[in-house]
């Protein structure tokens, strides 16, 4: 008796992940799921380099301030309990320091053009079709920074709009970097604040927009994220505590399916070579200065010393 449903999964034929890929992960929380990830298997990824960012105007709006090299500059950022923010990042990026903000701001863009020039492969996870709009300056920001809601405008972005957005992201990316492949989701995290029914409508329009922007031959895809939770997983069992984030069973599940889909199988011995070295790293043991505990690290250095030759950009 198959008491689940599952959603059919084939692995790519082309553009897979390996140990030479570069990565770039932008967009919502989940994205820093996958992106912890491959951290961990040590991978060659960078993520949200704004922190999270939720909706794809957002997103869109980080990639073209990149490709322009555009400043930031005091006018760009503003003091709001006791730290200084910008409009187009997240709270992780602030700071009590307006130099530092700056700083911050300016040197991630710079290293965001580098790594959309360079990268092999660019993941985007979406959260919300949900935006708001600054009333003061009539703009859409990336985040509200706790300031006062009548500040802001809340507007869902239409299928339309959202595929624009999509379209407008795939065409910068790929002027500077044609050979790019970029992999959509859709976040399986519920954004119950804005209510059951408005959740959905946010969701559905995010999918209708990927998929009419998705083009497998020109190395456009989707990843069915949220349907395997959707789908798959249909039992809190797998959420946190807040019932909206899913837990950490989740996360490896959805992870193995990527892993299924993405990346090379000559990798997974390389992977498992690293969660040896991980689970040494973590290790604790009873008795620091015994002789097997010595031994043991020895052996685990070796470990390392051999994986570094044959991949020297891992950093344990």
């Amino acid at each position: 008796m198959n008491l689940q449903t599952q959603i059919p999964l084939t692995k790519q034929k082309h553009n897979l992940i390996n140990y030479q890929s570069k990565l770039l992960l932008l967009g919502s929380c989940f994205s820093e799921n996958i992106g912890n990830k491959l951290n961990y298997y040590k991978f060659q990824s960078k993520q949200n380099p704004f922190g999270i960012l939720f909706h794809p105007k957002a997103i869109e709006n980080l990639i073209t301030k990149a490709l322009n090299k555009e400043e930031y500059t005091e006018s760009d950022v503003f003091f709001h309990n006791e730290r200084w923010h910008c409009f187009d990042a997240h709270s992780v990026v602030s700071s009590t320091s307006k130099e530092e903000l700056l700083n911050t701001l300016n040197t991630n863009i710079n290293s965001t053009f580098l790594q959309l020039k360079n990268t092999s492969h660019i993941i985007i996870t979406l959260g919300t079709a949900w935006v708001y709009r600054e009333i003061a300056t009539d703009t859409l920001v990336a985040n509200c920074h706790k300031i006062p809601q009548k500040k802001f405008l809340k507007e869902l972005l239409t299928v339309e709009e959202v595929s624009e957005s999509l379209e407008a992201i795939n065409s910068l990316v790929k002027s500077i970097n044609p050979e790019t492949t970029i992999v959509y989701t859709v976040s399986p995290v519920r954004h119950i604040k804005d209510g059951f029914i408005e959740n959905q409508r946010s969701k559905a329009h995010l999918l209708s927009a990927i998929h009419e922007v998705v083009e497998p031959r020109n190395a456009i895809y989707y990843f069915p994220s949220y349907e395997i939770v959707m789908d798959e997983l249909r039992d809190y069992r797998f959420y946190d505590e807040d019932m909206i984030h899913p837990n950490k069973t989740a996360i490896n599940y959805i992870w193995e399916k990527f892993k299924e889909v993405w990346i090379t199988e000559d990798s997974y011995k390389t992977m498992q070579q690293v969660d040896t070295i991980q689970r040494g790293l973590n290790h604790k043991p009873f008795n620091s200065e015994s002789e097997a505990h010595q031994i043991f690290l020895k052996r685990l250095q070796q470990k390392k010393e051999t994986l570094l030759q044959a991949f020297p950009f891992m950093n344990f």
